[in-house]
C-alpha cells in the first residue's frame, strides 16, 4: 500500500516509536528483577559475610525412633502372679501376735522393733486406702502398693482397710484377708494395728524390709 502524502507516514512513525520505546522499558524492567533476585539471594553473605556451603556428606540424618511397645500382656502376667501369690486360704492366725493389740513379725526381728513400730517411732511414708474395693481389686492394689512402695526405698507404710461396718453382718472381711496378704508379701517385715489417730482398729502400720 502506498503512502499518499507525509501527514500519513507521521502517525507511522509514531506508533514505531511508542512499540520500541515499550520494548525498551520491558527490557530494562526484566534487567532490575534479575538484580533484585541476584541480591535476595545473596542477602545472607551479604549480611555475615563470605560462606561455605556445607558439605552432603556431613549431615546427620535422624532416624524417627518408633513407640515403644506398651507391655500389657507383661502387665496381664504380673497380676495373674500376683493374684495366685497371695491366697485367701493362707492359715495366719497362728503367725499373729495378740497380746493386747493385733501385730506381725517375722521370727528374726524382736519384739522391740514392732513395739517402737507400734508407738510411732517410724514415720508412715505413704499409705493405701482400700475401702470401697472389691475383694479381687484389693488385692491387687495391696501387692502392687507394697511392691512399688519397697522398690522406692520406703520402709513405714499404712494400709487402711476399714472397720466392716459396712460389711454384711458388720464382719470385718477385708480386714482378716489383708492380714493374710500381707504375711505372704516377702517385703514385709512385721506390721501392728495402727494408734487411734492413724486409724485404729481400721488399718494397719507397716514395716518392709530395706530394698
Amino acid at each position: 500500500m502506498k503512502l499518499r502524502s507525509l501527514s500519513e507516514l507521521k502517525p507511522l512513525q509514531q506508533a514505531i516509536a511508542r512499540r520500541a520505546a515499550a520494548e525498551l522499558a520491558a527490557l530494562e524492567a526484566e534487567r532490575l528483577q534479575r538484580e533484585r533476585q541476584d541480591r535476595e539471594q545473596r542477602l545472607f553473605e551479604l549480611a555475615v559475610g563470605p560462606v561455605l556451603p556445607l558439605r552432603a556428606t556431613h549431615r546427620v540424618q535422624h532416624r524417627r525412633l518408633p513407640a515403644l511397645p506398651e507391655p500389657r500382656q507383661r502387665q496381664r502376667d504380673e497380676a495373674n502372679v500376683m493374684r495366685e501369690a497371695l491366697s485367701d486360704e493362707f492359715d495366719v492366725e497362728t503367725l499373729l501376735h495378740t497380746d493386747d493389740l493385733l501385730s506381725y513379725r517375722v521370727p528374726r526381728l524382736g519384739p522391740d522393733v514392732v513395739r517402737k513400730l507400734r508407738e510411732g517411732r517410724w514415720s508412715i511414708q505413704r499409705q493405701i486406702d482400700l475401702h470401697g474395693l472389691r475383694t479381687d481389686e484389693a488385692r491387687e492394689a495391696l501387692g502392687r502398693f507394697i511392691r512399688e512402695a519397697h522398690q522406692s526405698g520406703l520402709r513405714c507404710v499404712r494400709v487402711v482397710h476399714g472397720k466392716g461396718l459396712g460389711s454384711p453382718g458388720r464382719v470385718p472381711v477385708l480386714k482378716s484377708r489383708v492380714h493374710r496378704w500381707l504375711v505372704q508379701k516377702h517385703e514385709v517385715m512385721a506390721f501392728v494395728q495402727a494408734r487411734p489417730a492413724d486409724g485404729g482398729a481400721g488399718a494397719l502400720v507397716v514395716l518392709l524390709r530395706p530394698s
